[in-house]
């Protein structure tokens, strides 16, 4: 009888590094474990022998966040996408980040991998999906792409959902500074139903707050750009701190999440999760934002992470 080999929950596991960065891509939906610097954690993910929680480090495609009852309109034809956040009765999350994705290149500080996404339950077009990882002296970069290989239009929207982490014991001890000037309203399904102003709320951040006893699970937009056309949320305690970074062209919203919502034991003390999304919630329906690919089209765009301490 021959010894069984182990295989992670997250399937492959491929990583990567420079100097004291280590970053581990995985199989299973293609997203992020676990990324380290100098012995430390920049995100807090998961280990190897359990499967992602939470939406931690996954990749959202081909839609971000929620889609009301599963239903849109696309070209004329109505479809019905399976609940899979059931007790909101919505659509979650996308269709790949429970698929096996595949390696497509891989070097010492880089791996790409990939997915062709094929019409399902709700879903018509073909997409060929793309992520390249690389880390470098600039922490990492993360660029998405999806090209249409059908032969009819494709709606289409981005989002990750990384959880950083600068060591803290819970988040309540965190500083945040997020530039954005209004935050979308939401019903008890957490669809959106409004935008208000962030200013004098308790979602401003624009200048650095503690987090403290805030609350979010909140989606932002009107992020104000540096002159890189880049807008930057950055997690601090003390010394350290962990900035996410994200194209502001095509990424118009983010959706910050102290998890307060996760299991007892884990609420608010498993990192913040800081999600760029290319729209927001429900786009399928409204065409808020929305990337519509005809066939051939291509879309990319680039986000990452940089860290100090």
């Amino acid at each position: 009888m021959t010894e069984t080999e182990q295989i992670s929950p997250s399937g492959q596991q491929w990583e990567i590094s420079h100097g004291d960065q280590r970053l581990t891509v995985v199989g299973v939906g293609g997203g992020i474990r676990s990324y380290d610097a100098n012995g430390r954690p920049v995100l807090f993910g998961y280990p190897p022998d359990a499967k992602a929680d939470a939406g931690r480090g996954q990749l959202l495609m081909p839609w971000p966040n929620r889609i009301a009852d599963g239903r849109y309109t696309f070209d004329g034809a109505t479809q019905q996408l399976p609940l899979t956040e059931p007790a909101r009765l919505n659509a979650s999350h996308g269709l790949v980040r429970w698929e096996q994705w595949s390696l497509v290149e891989r070097t010492d500080s880089t791996v790409t991998v990939g997915f062709r996404l094929m019409p399902s339950p709700g879903w018509g077009a073909i997409l060929d999906l793309r992520v390249r990882y690389e880390v470098g002296d600039d922490g990492l970069t993360v660029t998405p792409s999806a090209t249409n290989v059908g032969s009819t239009r494709a709606p289409f929207g981005f989002g990750a959902h990384p959880y950083l982490t600068v060591g803290e014991e819970t988040v309540d001890e965190l500083t945040l500074t997020l530039p954005a000037i209004d935050y979308l309203t939401v019903d008890d399904r957490l669809l959106p139903t409004g935008t208000k102003p962030v200013d004098g709320t308790d979602y401003d951040f624009r200048e650095p707050q503690a987090i403290g006893n805030t609350v979010l699970d909140t989606a932002f937009t009107g992020l104000g750009a540096d002159e890189d056309g880049r807008w930057r949320i950055t997690l601090g305690n003390g010394e350290r701190s962990t900035t996410l970074w994200a194209e502001a062209e095509h990424f118009g919203y983010t959706q910050v999440f102290t998890g307060d919502s996760l299991p007892a034991g884990r609420a608010r003390r498993t990192g913040v999760a800081v999600e760029p999304m290319s729209c927001p919630a429900g786009a399928f329906a409204t065409g808020e934002a929305l990337v519509v690919l005809e066939p051939g089209d291509t879309w990319s765009a680039s986000w990452g992470i940089t860290h100090e301490g």
